[in-house]
């Protein structure tokens, strides 16, 4: 059976959104074009902005999916990356609280999409 190796996230504006994630994790896209932007982020998986046709995709649309980062170590890395990514001024959707799989907390990109740092499972 095939594995997923695609993951698309839905941006209004690629410019932006492709500084945004640059920034936040610190990396470089594969390539970019002006709709398709994607990041590499295991040998074949990728995680890819997509603006499909700009008309289609609205900061209205409801997000019902999380990207997720999972963190090797203790609480504190998670507690570190909240500090590191609010000073490069993310929004806040949770501050860092413990859950059912430990230490967490969200923030959004500019399109309201979730983004979730918690330790690896």
């Amino acid at each position: 059976m095939a594995t997923p190796n695609l993951f698309l996230i839905y941006v209004t504006d690629v410019e932006r959104s492709t500084r945004f994630y640059s920034d936040l994790f610190e990396m470089e896209p594969v390539t970019v074009t002006p709709r398709y932007v994607p990041f590499e982020v295991a040998p074949g998986v990728l995680f890819a902005l997509w603006s499909g046709r700009g008309d289609t995709v609205t900061t209205a649309t409801l997000r019902t999916s999380e990207l997720g980062l999972m963190l090797p170590g203790s609480a504190s890395g998670v507690d570190d990356c909240f500090t590191a990514w609010t000073a490069k001024g993310v929004t806040v959707i949770e501050e860092p609280h413990e859950d059912v799989f430990g230490r967490t907390f969200v923030v959004a990109d500019p399109d309201g999409n979730l983004i979730r740092v918690s330790p690896i499972d």
